[in-house]
């Protein structure tokens, strides 16, 4: 099974120039597995897309996945 931050990474990385800059991190709430991802401010745009079409596609994509957490999956974009 791959994990939901790698998931994320291989879904994130190919739409940005800087690709180091991706981190995702990850924190458990009462009702949710939270992953925030933060971006080089340069591509948070590549990544967030026109109306927030791509994150909205990346999101559904991850919260359609088989997570190994009893929790909700959340993902969440951080400004840096």
């Amino acid at each position: 099974m791959v994990s939901i931050e790698s998931l994320i990474r291989d879904l994130v990385v190919p739409l940005v120039h800087n690709p180091d800059a991706v981190q995702i991190t990850r924190r458990e709430e009462e009702r949710f597995m939270v992953f925030d991802l933060t971006v080089d401010a340069h591509d948070i745009g590549a990544v967030i897309g026109r109306g927030g079409q791509v994150i909205r596609a990346i999101r559904t994509v991850v919260y359609a996945a088989k997570s190994p957490y009893s929790k909700r999956v959340r993902l969440n974009v951080v400004d840096a």
